[in-house]
């Protein structure tokens, strides 16, 4: 149908359905010209897109919302009714809404139900709150554009966010979120601290600064470093293939649109968007015996995909990335130990990095796949009781499953309760037979290995960017790009500075002195916008006295101490990765 909860059940998701009702009635209202096309209910609120040529301004939204409040306070009950195709398709037609009659030519059931308030009426499968006066407080939030269908090659249409709450008090806590959000926003955070930039030149892939990509390399050797506990071999794997591994996978007829494609000599390629086909091909080079196995490929290559322009945004959707991502070839024996290993690490990670709450989707699969059915089931199978057996409670999303296996999601909430996925575990059905990959089992005979993709960030470019919201650019000290700040008072300390700052790097911290002809306090306050761990401050007590001051940028002053003492302490915390 055109919109739908996705909770049925929960009456703030049935409020808020019904809000995007009445908000399609208001622009209609007002704005006779727009069309309307579809309006979800979305995590924490709605939306509904228009066709309308002009655009909606800010002081549009305000004028919209006030005639929300109108159609809310004049209670009129929202009417369901089932009509025949034909008769929804005459009601539609005589009002000019062109999408609408669209969206009917894809439902394959004869009867569709519509929905009414007032002089409003929407095709709709509901449900919806009895009464507009029961739509709680609400907010309309913002305006932008959205391509019909989400495909590029659409017309663009005006999209409207709002949200609506039970009570007023809820509304306003979210609000607050959304301004603290604003305030927490990656890019706005990547750009004061100098960390990676966006140019029209290359769309959707980041220039990482100097600060920016040691935090990126930190990133990937911490999980460097588990992959020689959790054995893991890395290895490297071409950037361009011909499409003939694509089409081997799978990913040229599932994946085509998304994938950018170039011709040479009469050859087709394609960057690659995922590492799985190349590992397929690198486990395929030779024989191999139950005895080698699990084998654990592990990859940072960097991957290309091309999402629509419209969807781009910052560091959270790009089109360049890379990911910490492994592919595991195993007997169908040891998944449910390489499942537990993966789930382990998993929570080792999330550990360090302060995401507590984990939400676990189980995602099945979808109305286009590849492989047996029994593969698929066992499959299912496997995911549940790996998540369920480590005590997790699973979420099925019907249908939501890559088209090559099922997947398991590992969703978190951020400080703003924002919900994220980052690790993801799939069990491929399709592709190891598809590559006629082979390993000789106990019984001599030649057996399919069973095969893993998963990734624990994600993507290091997305991660990067939650945990710079997470944090608010408070970066851990292991992480920091610059860990300590060396605040001569005078330009007689300078060379004391520069020889504190030596010993720092010679331990192996990374440290800077600002030398800078200015007040201590402008020196102090810059530090702290740069969001530096430390401040080391050298006065002429601390020269006499062969110490630092020491100030934190987090629990402020925390007094002299000899500078063994403190490079003892800071190398502490950077080796515990507190």
């Amino acid at each position: 149908m055109v919109c739908r909860s996705g909770h049925e059940n929960d009456p703030v998701e049935r409020m808020r359905h019904s809000a995007a009702h009445v908000m399609a009635d208001a622009v209609q209202q007002l704005f006779p010209t727009a069309k309307v096309t579809i309006g979800p209910v979305i995590e924490n609120g709605f939306y509904y897109d228009f066709d309308y040529p002009a655009g909606f301004t800010p002081d549009d939204l305000v004028i919209i919302e006030t005639r929300m409040r109108d159609i809310v306070a004049a209670d009129t009950p929202f009417e369901r009714r089932e009509v025949t195709k034909a008769e929804a398709a005459k009601l539609f037609r005589a009002k000019g809404e062109q999408y609408k009659l669209e969206i009917l030519d894809g439902i394959p059931d004869p009867v569709v139900s519509l929905y009414r308030h007032g002089q409003f009426t929407d095709l709709c499968k509901g449900p919806h709150v009895e009464r507009t006066g029961k739509i709680g407080p609400f907010k309309l939030l913002k305006v932008a554009g959205a391509y019909w269908r989400g495909d590029s090659k659409n017309k663009m249409l005006q999209r409207i966010y709002g949200t609506a709450f039970a009570s007023q008090a809820a509304l306003d806590q979210y609000l607050r979120r959304l301004e603290e959000a604003k305030e927490r926003d990656h890019r706005k955070i990547g750009q004061a601290l100098d960390l990676f930039s966006f140019h029209p030149i290359a769309p959707g892939a980041p220039f990482f600064h100097p600060k920016g990509t040691v935090v990126y390399n930190l990133l990937v050797e911490y999980i460097r470093d588990l992959y020689q506990s959790y054995g893991y071999t890395e290895v490297i794997t071409p950037l361009l293939y011909k499409t003939e591994l694509w089409k081997t996978s799978g990913h040229y007829e599932a994946f085509r649109e998304d994938m950018f494609l170039l011709r040479q000599e009469e050859e087709e390629y394609g960057l690659k968007p995922m590492n799985c086909p190349g590992h397929c091909y690198l486990f395929g080079q030779r024989k191999h015996s139950y005895r080698e196995l699990p084998v654990r490929f592990a990859d940072f290559g960097r991957l290309h995909r091309l999402e629509p322009s419209g969807t781009l945004l910052g560091l959270t959707r790009v089109r360049s990335m890379a990911q910490d991502d492994a592919h595991i070839f195993c007997t169908p024996e040891q998944v449910d130990a390489e499942l537990a290993q993966f789930i382990a690490m998993t929570r080792e990670v999330y550990a360090v990095f302060g995401f507590a709450n984990i939400e676990v989707t189980l995602q099945t699969r979808p109305e286009k796949f590849l492989g047996p059915l029994k593969l698929w089931e066992a499959a299912e199978a496997a995911l549940r009781r790996g998540v369920e057996q480590a005590g997790f409670t699973v979420t099925e999303l019907p249908g939501e499953g890559a088209f090559y296996g099922p997947k398991i999601g590992f969703d978190v909430r951020d400080v703003l309760d924002r919900s994220w996925t980052l690790a993801t575990v799939q069990i491929d059905c399709a592709m190891p037979d598809r590559f006629g990959l082979r390993y000789v089992a106990k019984d001599g005979r030649e057996a399919t290995p069973a095969m893993l993709h998963r990734v624990v960030l994600g993507s290091i470019e997305r991660f990067l960017g939650i945990l710079l919201e997470q944090t608010a650019g408070k970066l851990p000290v292991w992480l920091a790009p610059v860990q300590i700040m060396v605040l001569p008072m005078s330009d007689a300390l300078v060379p004391m500075g520069e020889a504190v700052l030596a010993s720092l790097r010679a331990t192996g911290l990374r440290a800077a002195v600002d030398a800078r002809n200015e007040k201590l306090g402008a020196k102090i306050r810059e530090a702290q916008l740069q969001k530096v761990p430390y401040m080391l401050i050298l006065g002429q007590k601390e020269l006499a006295g062969n110490v630092v001051a020491v100030r934190s940028g987090t629990a402020g002053d925390l007094g002299q101490m000899p500078l063994e003492g403190f490079i003892d302490r800071v190398t502490r915390e950077v080796r515990e990765r507190q």
